[in-house]
């Protein structure tokens, strides 16, 4: 029996119990299948979404349609969010009014966990659906207590916060030395998940000229003249249907070499 001791008290933790009995389970079935060893990367060897289905029973899953809410700007930061499918765009705006866009996250990333620090009471940012998308609602109280008592759980968001200050960096980089070009082919690679594995090649995105000239930090008609060069270097497909080809990483991948 796991123990859980808060305030000099100790008591029997249930959630704990489950979650052994799952992975020793999970273990078990792994070495049957050819005793490979578990792999250390967490998000390859952590069932996140068999972990809060089974075993988080105060969470919320719910669909959201493209451009619905998750959460505004100026809202209580009482919960954080783990996106299950789809895309969440997350903006700010400004005193006076103007929107930037700070993030595209897809799936297996979490939002919202500025509200863990207990620094702001408030959003700081506005997150919308990008795309269709299923995501996963935990209050607070739940989030903190995860992060205590499940270490696996606490290994896996840890990756993530990892991830995404990488990510922070990469961006800030590319905002002070790229060409907006590039950031402009950097934003469709991101848009369209293109990494170091091999998927469909091209891969179909839905955005307008307006969101990414947001994310590449330039103007529309910029957007129009870098599209078109890509279209005729056959880097993209766009007739209609915007496509974006692998060669685009490669693009980018040998300009960056250049700087």
């Amino acid at each position: 029996m796991i123990l859980v001791c808060l305030g000099g008290a100790c008591q029997p933790s249930p959630l704990s119990e489950r979650a052994l009995a799952v992975r020793n389970s999970q273990r078990h079935n792994q070495h049957r299948e050819g005793d490979v060893p578990m792999e250390t990367n967490p998000v390859s060897s952590f069932d996140i979404m068999g972990f809060l289905t089974q075993l988080v029973p105060k969470r919320t899953t719910s669909k959201y349609q493209t451009d619905q809410i998750l959460y505004s700007q100026g809202d209580s930061a009482d919960s954080v969010f783990y996106i299950h499918k789809g895309k969440v765009k997350v903006t700010v705006i400004s005193e006076r009014g103007k929107q930037a866009i700070v993030a595209i996250q897809g799936p297996d990333e979490f939002c919202g966990e500025g509200t863990l620090t207990g620094m702001i009471p408030f959003r700081l940012s506005t997150a919308v659906a990008f795309t269709t998308s299923e995501i996963i609602r935990l209050d607070k109280e739940t989030m903190m207590r995860l992060l205590r008592l499940e270490p696996e759980f606490a290994d896996y968001f840890l990756f993530h916060l990892l991830t995404r200050t990488a990510k922070v960096e990469a961006d800030l980089v590319d905002r002070l030395f790229s060409s907006s070009e590039l950031r402009l082919a950097r934003a469709l690679l991101l848009l369209a998940s293109f990494g170091e594995d091999f998927g469909p090649d091209p891969i179909a995105i839905k955005v307008n000229h307006g969101v990414l000239a947001e994310m590449a930090g330039t103007t529309r008609s910029r957007v129009n003249v870098f599209m078109n060069k890509f279209r005729k270097l056959g880097l993209i497909n766009y007739n209609g249907k915007l496509e974006v080809k692998r060669g685009l990483l490669n693009f980018v991948l040998n300009q960056k070499a250049k700087v």
